[in-house]
Order: structure tokens, then sequence, then C-alpha cells
């Protein structure tokens, strides 16, 4: 398999004039470039509407496949080597999810002419500005000319970005629309759907929701896959929950076998997707408390680690045959057609009505806690915290102020009863762990950690009843009306 090279990129693109000549910055000038990228897309440009790009660059008779993936608020660029055709395997398996057996086409051929510089603040090399000079090929043709400068943060300092951008402003430079150079050529927008006004009937709301998770799946699925970012997969497991939670607050909306059998089917992703996502938590959690040990315990203790990095392995392999599976394709297919197939029924009901029901539901469940509840009650209380916080944020749009109130009060209760459960999941799984090893050290490691994690139970319980007045004063407030 090809050797995959990753670099994290921040960049902002302006667009400029005819004739635009790039001023004067301090810094030192970059070699001039002049590379052939052909870009790929399917033919109904799944990649595009998933803020992915695919390219392979020619560049000194050299040729390098390009992927680049939306990353939180960045772009994650992934290289590989490899000829014309397809694209190398170890990009080509990142898109199985966003392609679902579509072929890929060439939409593009741009020549560019890269000049720029590198660009300092106060001495230190912060961003290179580059402008690009593109001629858009039709065959051996130039059909379109296009210039677009380039502002690329270096080793993190996306904040000088902002100030660049407004010095080459002042040269005549004007903000562009972020489209890759392809899509601009080909005169593509991927599509915004407007959000739904604050009087358009509540079904028109889940559609909305449901579309805008849908696009969070398909963000997700790439990174998911590549593994290097763990906030991939937990978008992507939230996302699925999201979907979930709002098919079942809108069960009275909806035809409700459609939206049990949809559902049903995220339940089984959800599951596909929760082991790995609780041992990247567990592991994180379990480093960084191990490194407040004595060292002999540290190394010790480090041994436990090794064998929940073990597990997660396992549990990857699983969940990537199951992300490869046509039983997932065949789910997105379906969720992509969710929105526009949903199968209206009549229902009085509004959507601050379907919020107030699930946070009645939670208070119903708090108010039947015992003094000292149980684990797994605190756990049901949780998941009814975040099925009302989700009914309430599908309700924002048309509640209002009090409904993101008490959106923000229902994040600070999942904190607490959140905290609760990860207390409670670690706990049990270090005293699972210790079954597998008969270190003295070890388990005495063990023991240290145990005290935290029950600290950190007895913290969260003293915590819930302020965090729970909070919310149910907020939401009293809210759904007063409903």
């Amino acid at each position: 398999m090809a050797e995959v090279r990753e670099t994290r990129e921040r960049e902002v693109k302006l667009e400029v004039p005819d004739g635009f000549e790039l001023p004067d910055l301090p810094g030192e000038p970059l070699p001039p470039r002049t590379f052939t990228s052909t870009y790929l897309d399917t033919p109904d440009r799944r990649l595009a509407r998933a803020g992915v790009t695919l390219r392979r660059r020619v560049e000194n008779r050299r040729g390098l496949w390009q992927l680049k993936l939306p990353s939180d608020g960045a772009r994650l660029e992934l290289e590989a080597s490899g000829g014309a055709g397809e694209p190398p395997a170890a990009l080509a398996d990142l898109l199985v999810g966003v392609r679902r057996g579509r072929p890929l086409e060439r939409i593009a051929v741009l020549r560019t002419r890269r000049t720029g510089v590198r660009a300092q603040v106060d001495g230190v090399p912060v961003a290179d500005v580059v402008l690009d000079e593109v001629a858009v090929l039709d065959g051996r043709r130039v059909r379109e000319r296009f210039s677009e400068l380039e502002i690329e943060a270096l080793d993190g300092r996306g904040d000088a970005l902002p100030g660049l951008a407004a010095a080459l402003g002042a040269s005549g430079a004007v903000p562009g629309d972020g489209r890759p150079k392809a899509l601009r050529a080909v005169g593509f927008v991927p599509e915004r759907s407007a959000a739904p006004s604050r009087s358009a009937p509540a079904h028109e709301h889940v559609r909305a929701a449901l579309a805008a998770q849908v696009a969070e799946l398909r963000r997700h699925d790439p990174g998911t896959r590549l593994g290097r970012d763990p906030e991939e997969l937990h978008d992507l497991r939230v996302a699925t929950r999201r979907l979930r939670a709002i098919l079942r607050a809108a069960r009275p909306l909806v035809d409700p076998a459609w939206t049990a059998a949809l559902r049903d089917e995220l339940r089984w992703l959800a599951g596909v997707l929760g082991p790995v996502r609780d041992l990247d938590v567990l592991i994180e959690r379990l480093r960084a408390e191990l490194e407040l040990l004595e060292p002999p315990e540290r190394r010790a203790g480090a041994r436990l680690l090794v064998l929940l990095d073990e597990e997660r392995d396992s549990a990857r392999t699983t969940m990537l045959a199951a992300l490869s599976s046509d039983r997932y394709l065949a789910l997105l297919d379906r969720l992509e057609e969710a929105p526009d197939a949903l199968p209206i029924r009549a229902a009085d009901i509004t959507l601050a009505d379907i919020a107030a029901r699930e946070f009645s539901r939670l208070r119903r469940a708090v108010r039947a806690l015992p003094p000292d509840p149980p684990d797994e009650e605190l756990h049901d209380v949780r998941i009814r915290g975040k099925r009302a916080r989700y009914a309430a944020e599908l309700a924002e749009t048309v509640a209002g102020k009090p409904a993101r109130r008490f959106v923000r009060v229902a994040k600070r209760f999942q904190d607490v009863v959140g905290e609760h459960q990860d207390a409670v999941v670690a706990e049990e799984r270090i005293r699972v762990l210790l079954t597998r090893t008969r270190s003295a050290t070890a388990h005495l490691a063990a023991g240290r950690l145990v005290e935290r994690e029950r600290e950190r139970r007895r913290a969260a319980r003293t915590a819930f009843p302020r965090a729970w007045a909070r919310l149910e004063k907020q939401g009293r407030r809210a759904w007063a009306r409903s």
C-alpha cells in the first residue's frame, strides 16, 4: 500500500482582479512552481457535496495523488504516489461511504503557475502567501483563465491569517467563497439549504434537521475511516444519535413504522461506532491519570493501556468492516433520501409541544429517583436528558431564546451526568483489566485509578441536584405554554 503523507492546512482564499500583482510583504520569496492538476468526482458530485477534493497533480513529471478532507475548521491533505487512473487504495478506501459504488470521472484539468512569499511577522515565518494563475484546460486548449490568492498558515499559526488577508485586501483582493479551484472552474456551487422560517410547518423543520445530520455523516465518514483524529468518530457517532433522537421526537408527525425501521438501523450503526469511541475516551482518560502517579506505578499502569489499545484495535477492525458493508451503504442511501421521503401524517402538534413532552419525561424520571439512586437509574436520566436537549434544539427556530437557554443549561446538566457515567464505566473496565495481569504494581496503580474515579463519581452526584434544579427551572420557563 502506498505511503500516505498528512498535512493539516488552514488557509484563506481570496479573489483578485485581472492583472493583480502580489504586493511587497515581509518574508522570503518562494520558488516559482508550475503543475497540472486533474480533479475527479462522481457524476453527481458526491465528493464536492461532502467537502472532499480528490486530484492527481503532476509537477516536474512526478505524479502525486492528493485527497483533502474537512477537519475541524481546517482541511486534512493526504498525499500518496500513484499513476493515472484510479487513486491509490490508501486514499480510495477512505471514500467508500462517500462514493457508495459510484464511478469517478474527470471534472477539470487545471494548469497552475504559482508564485509567492513565505510571509513573516516580527521576523517569524507565519504563512505562505501565493498567487495562483490558473488555466482551465480543454484538451490542449485553454478554455478559461483566472487568478486566486491563497494564504496558508504555517505550524498552526492560523491567528496570522486575518491580518494578512486585511493587508492583501488593501491591494484589491476580496474574500472568496472557499470553493476548490476545480469547482470554481466548472461553476459548481454545493447546495446550501435555507433554514425553514419560524412559521414553516413542523415537518419542514424535521426535514431540515435530518438533512443537516446526514450532511454530518457524509462529512465525518472519511475521517473516521482514516482514524487519525478521534473527534471524527465522535462527530459521526453524535450525528447518528441526533438522527435517532430527531426521528424519535418526530413520531407524532411521521409514519411510525417508517420511523421505527430507520431508527433500528441507526441503533445498529450506533452499536458499531460505540465500542471504539468508548475506548478512545477511556484510554485518553486513563493516560492522563497515569501521568499523575509515581514512576513505578505509572510504568505498571501502562500495561493496562496496552491491553486497552489491543481491544481498540480489534473493535476498530470490526467497525471498519461494518462501515464497508452493504448494510451500512444501504443505510446511507436511505438517510440521504429520508428528508424528501418523510411520510408525513396529520398531527396537530408543534415542535415546542414535542420538546415539552421530552422534558416532561425527563422530569418524571428525575422525580422518581430515590435519595441515593443506583448508577443505572442515573444513566437512564442521562439518556432522557440528551433526548430533551435534542428535542429542544429541534424547536429552537420556532421557540426562540427560551429554547436556546434551555439547550445551554441542558449541556451543563449533561456534563454532570456524563462525568458520572464515565467514572462508573472507567472503574468497571479497570477491574476487568486487572483479571488479565498478575503484576502487584499494576494492581496498586489500578487501585489509585479506581480511587480517582470514585471521587469523580461522588463529585458528580454532589453536583447533580443543583444541575437538575437549574435545568428544571429553565424547562418550566421554556415549555410552560406548550
